[in-house]
């Protein structure tokens, strides 16, 4: 796996992840919704450790400036 991941891009998908997360386990959140959130937070910690997202080659993109 290419990394396709810059350093702004990874650092928003953990604070996003972190909401999520947050979120879920606060209760503010409940049902389905909670669900797919705690889902979302666990893809983006994950794509977010590799620096590769597998949807951003389908897409075109590339946020990583190095080479």
């Amino acid at each position: 796996m290419k990394k396709n991941m810059g350093t702004a891009d990874r650092g928003i998908r953990v604070i996003l992840a972190a909401v999520f997360a947050y979120l879920y386990f606060s209760g503010t959140v409940t049902g389905t919704v909670s669900y797919v959130l705690l889902a979302f937070a666990a893809v983006f910690v994950l794509t977010s450790l590799v620096s590769f997202c597998p949807l951003y080659p389908l897409l075109g993109i590339n946020t990583c400036k190095t080479k």
